[in-house]
């Protein structure tokens, strides 16, 4: 029997998305052969192709490599302008672990409880595996909020809880009170959703009005604080591996950069055979060439 959280959760999948963004997931998943693909980030609450699109490529094999995911980036020609993704790629199975809480990982659940969309999926089971994935990712999140927040409060205070402690567990630059965005810029989407995690893992509570309280016991509470110190602990070096490991293993890295260095200088990088095959060995150059321009540029507008 379907949960209330898992109807829930597959009608927020079911969230609107343009028809690039499905022409893409599907493309991206028809050529990785892919069991689903999830699109996630701004660009799904926005509706822009601006940027890059954040896609999570979910694949039917066993997972062969210990850190995860493996990343890539892409360009395509769009109208009116070409359209990029960051592609983040793993096995359906251990989306579904890591979902669970089963794994040191902190990321899956704490990202997947936030909005996301079922771009593509290859059939109806791999829909139903999302589907089940997500919402245990809810239950995931919903477990720690209740250990971490306060005896009674709104939702809000709970979710706030959490976000606070998964973005200090990992190796980010946030500004304070980002938990508060995160809230704030898709409230329909958490609105009404803790109860039905907290049903779903089995956590009762006591609602009266806006105000929510947990009704966890003593030990249980421990039990769940002491799962997550742990992984607290292991966040930002497992961030750190995963930043080495992109270094080296990021497809399309070069292309990227030289995307991001464009935007955010205006100062087009020109993408060579060998800078795409050693992006780590050509940044030196790279970096060269962006401060011989900046000071070219502030030379010519001292003398104007």
């Amino acid at each position: 029997m379907t949960s209330a959280l898992e109807s829930r959760v597959s009608a927020t999948l079911d969230a609107p998305v343009t028809a690039e963004v499905r022409a893409a997931a599907a493309m991206i998943g028809q050529e990785t052969g892919a069991r689903a693909v999830l699109f996630y980030g701004s660009n799904l609450r926005t509706g822009s192709l601006e940027g890059v699109l954040d896609f999570y490529v979910l694949l039917p094999w066993r997972q062969r490599e210990r850190i995860w995911p493996r990343v890539s980036y892409r360009e395509w020609a769009g109208t009116p302008g070409p359209v990029r993704a960051k592609i983040a790629a793993m096995s359906m199975e251990t989306f579904a672990r890591a979902a669970r809480g089963m794994s040191r990982d902190t990321t899956i659940w704490a990202r997947f409880v936030q909005p996301s969309a079922l771009a593509w999926a290859a059939d109806e089971e791999a829909r139903a595996q999302v589907v089940t994935a997500i919402a245990d990712a809810a239950c995931t999140a919903g477990r720690l909020a209740a250990a971490l927040g306060p005896p009674h409060g709104t939702a809000e205070d709970f979710w706030r809880a959490l976000f606070r402690a998964t973005y200090r567990a990992e190796l980010r630059v946030e500004k304070q009170g980002r938990e508060d965005s995160i809230l704030a810029a898709d409230p329909g989407h958490f609105s009404g959703l803790l109860p039905l995690a907290w049903s779903a893992a089995g956590i009762a509570f006591e609602q009266d009005g806006n105000e929510i309280a947990p009704r966890i016991p003593p030990a249980e509470r421990r039990r769940v604080l002491a799962w997550w110190n742990g992984r607290a602990r292991l966040g930002k070096p497992l961030n750190v591996l995963r930043l080495l490991k992109a270094s080296t293993t990021f497809d399309g890295a070069a292309g990227y950069a030289a995307w991001k260095i464009e935007r955010h200088t205006g100062i087009p990088v020109p993408l060579t055979p060998w800078r795409e095959r050693h992006p780590v060995l050509a940044a030196p150059g790279v970096l060269l060439r962006l401060w011989r321009a900046r000071r070219k540029a502030a030379r010519r507008s001292d003398h104007m």
